[in-house]
């Protein structure tokens, strides 16, 4: 069993920067698969960021590219995204997911290649 836990949602101003952070535990020592779904009410969940286990490959949704990055510390496994310019249309519940597994022909792209998920945290930017 892995529990996953995200942070640092919070209302911005358009423009500004935010970083999130998501924590997986329970299985010291894995080596994990880990990415960034949002979602708003009434929208399917949708892809934002994925990232390898070690660190070495990662993908991006187009309407994020240049501006997220997504980044890790193996270590702990833990997951950052790092979120600049952010528009009102960022505006989400950002979901932290894991897959116990890295499976170099997967995409991660899609939410039933993840195997543990987060409560989600609020992000909100205004106009």
């Amino acid at each position: 069993q892995v529990q996953v836990v995200e942070s640092g949602g919070r209302l911005v101003q358009a423009g500004a920067s935010l970083r999130l952070s998501c924590s997986a535990s329970g299985r010291p020592g894995s080596q994990l698969r880990m990415g960034w779904f949002r979602q708003t009410p009434g929208k399917d969940r949708e892809f934002v960021a994925t990232i390898s286990w070690n660190g070495d490959s990662t993908r991006y949704t187009d309407s994020v590219k240049g501006r997220f990055t997504i980044s890790r510390d193996n270590a702990e496994n833990t997951v950052f995204l790092q979120m600049n310019s952010l528009k009102p249309e960022d505006t989400a519940v950002y979901y932290c997911a894991v897959s116990v597994y890295d499976y170099s022909g997967n995409s991660y792209t899609r939410e039933n290649e993840y195997d543990y998920w987060g409560q989600g945290t609020q992000v909100t930017v205004s106009t």
